[in-house]
Formats: C-alpha cells, sequence, structure tokens
C-alpha cells in the first residue's frame, strides 16, 4: 500500500500543471456563476476542450452533468463540483478484464514511435510482472533503433528476466519467432515483445506486424493476446492522433501513457478512452519501476482535482 500511496502523491504531483490548466479554470467557473445556465455550461465545455479533453468526453460530461443537475434539483454552481469530477471519472473506466493477460499465458507486444518512452515502459511492466510472480521472457523486436536493444538489455537485468535479442537490422519476426520458443521452453507466462513503431512508413509497419501475427498465431496459438501502444501525455492531442493511426494498423487493446508528470495536457489520457474506446491501461510519472502504474480512473480524477476520497 506504501508504493501506491506514493504513486498518488506523485501523480498529484506531476498533475500540478494539468490541474492549472483544467481545473482552477473550473473553478473559477464554479465560484464566478450565480446561477446555473447556458452560459455556465459553455464555460466548463470550453475549459474541458481546452484541457485536451477532447469534443467527445466533453459532450458526455455535460450532458452527464445535466442530468445530474435536473435530477437532483441543484441551483448553486458550486454544487456541481462533484457532479463534474464524478462524470469525468465514468468517462474514464477500465474495468476488471483490462488485465486479463497477468493471469494468463500471453504475449503482449508494445509498440509506439520513438521517443515516447517505449523501450522503458517495457522494462517497467517486465519488472512489474515479475514482481507479481509471473514468469516473464523479454523480445528485443525492435531492431531498427540501434540502442533499443541494450536500453532494453539492461532493463531485463534489473528486472530479473530473460531476454531474447537478434542482430541489429534484423528481422524482427526472426526475434519474435526465436523468442516464442524460448517462452515454451522456459514454461513462461508472459512474453514481452518490444516492437517497432514507425508511424511515418505506415505500410512498412503493417507488413512488419503482420508477419509477427502471423508467427505468433502459428507458433503460439494458445497465448492471450494483447498489444499496448506507448503515447507521451505531454504530446497532448498528437498522442491521440498517433492512438488512432497505431489503431488502423493494429488491434490495440490498451494505452501506456508516459511522461505525464509535469505535462499541463494530462487531460489527454480522458480523451483517448472517450474518443477511441480504447482504455488507458497503464501511466508513467517518472523513471522508476514503481512509477509506472495501472491506471484507475478514480485515482487520476482524485489526483487532478486534488480530492482525496479514498477512505
Amino acid at each position: 500500500m506504501e508504493e501506491k500511496k506514493g504513486f498518488f502523491k506523485r501523480l498529484a504531483e506531476g498533475l500540478s500543471k494539468t490541474r492549472d490548466n483544467i481545473v482552477s479554470g473550473i473553478d473559477s467557473i464554479f465560484s464566478g456563476f450565480s446561477s446555473i445556465d447556458e452560459d455556465f455550461y459553455e464555460e466548463i465545455e470550453e475549459t474541458l476542450i481546452m484541457g485536451d479533453l477532447g469534443i467527445n468526453a466533453t459532450t458526455a460530461i455535460i450532458e452527464d452533468l445535466k442530468k445530474k443537475v435536473k435530477e437532483n434539483h441543484i441551483k448553486e454552481p458550486s454544487e456541481c463540483r462533484r457532479y463534474l469530477i464524478d462524470s469525468i471519472r465514468r468517462q474514464m473506466e477500465v474495468g476488471e478484464t483490462a488485465y486479463e493477460f497477468e493471469h494468463r499465458t500471453s504475449v503482449v507486444l508494445v509498440i509506439g514511435v520513438n521517443g515516447v518512452g517505449k523501450t522503458t515502459s517495457v522494462g517497467k511492466l517486465a519488472g512489474k510482472l515479475k514482481d507479481q510472480g509471473r514468469k516473464v521472457v523479454l523480445a528485443a523486436a525492435d531492431t531498427f533503433r540501434a540502442a533499443a536493444g541494450e536500453q532494453l538489455s539492461e532493463w531485463a537485468n534489473r528486472a530479473g528476466v530473460e531476454i531474447i535479442s537478434g542482430q541489429e537490422g534484423s528481422d524482427p519476426a526472426s526475434v519474435v519467432y526465436d523468442a516464442v520458443a524460448a517462452a515454451k521452453a522456459r514454461h513462461a507466462d508472459v512474453l514481452l515483445c518490444d516492437t517497432a513503431g514507425r508511424l511515418h512508413n505506415k505500410k512498412n509497419l503493417m507488413n512488419e506486424l503482420g508477419k509477427i501475427n502471423r508467427i505468433l498465431e502459428k507458433e503460439y496459438p494458445e497465448a492471450y493476446r494483447e498489444t499496448l501502444v506507448v503515447l507521451d501525455g505531454t504530446t497532448g492531442q498528437n498522442a491521440l492522433v498517433q492512438a488512432r493511426e497505431f489503431a488502423e494498423v493494429a488491434n490495440i487493446t490498451g494505452i501506456i501513457l508516459t511522461k505525464l508528470d509535469g505535462t499541463a495536457k494530462g487531460g489527454i489520457a480522458i480523451a483517448i478512452h472517450s474518443e477511441l474506446g480504447i482504455p488507458v491501461k497503464y501511466i508513467g510519472v517518472g523513471e522508476s519501476i514503481e512509477d509506472l502504474q495501472k491506471f484507475n480512473a478514480e485515482e487520476f480524477v482524485n489526483a487532478l482535482f486534488l480530492t482525496d476520497d479514498r477512505g
């Protein structure tokens, strides 16, 4: 529990710029309006959209808020705050089945463009799974970025898990092929694959992922499949665009949102879920293994609004 508590504190600190961006604006609306009218809702709507929550999520949140106000006969703008927080939280619920892969023999593909913290996230995830008592094999299938293999080896050592690598520039699918053989031989619980994500050349990326998928279907059909995209939280709407583009070339099952500490664009976590229907499953707020945690909608919203009703 200590780790969780520490993470909540770091998350609250990390979201301070997002808080300044969204929450302070909302609070000034609550205190600045004397009645609940169309202008009041429009101001909230604008603040949420400017805070990177996206059109879909914002519309759903405002509609939900209007409904609550009506049902509960609320007259004072300040009384809307907790209903608004509740509406935002409900936009982001992940659900228990989101982490199915942790309890089964599974293959987790992790994709993402350079610079978003993909390899680091793979390393941290390996460490987390190992700490949960899972047997993990890492596949260094991002063979195009020179430093990726070395970086992942370092994380593998740190996490105490086995890593399967190929030559730099070798075929990523062949690395996955070897890693599947190793995972089966070691009776691994999770095969975690760091794969490339060169979105500027979608055709190549599609072909590469297609090859990897065919190998997994043929060699490891019994394994449960999870495909996570790593996105950089500091890029805001650009992260949403990337997620959408990756969803065109792969069956994305979840998002790892990194670098949420120190960005004013943390609202993007809400937008991605709502716009694409793909849940944010992990968030990162720093460098250590503890700084990557499962996404918890309640904690995220509590940390954002600094309401600590975690009981």
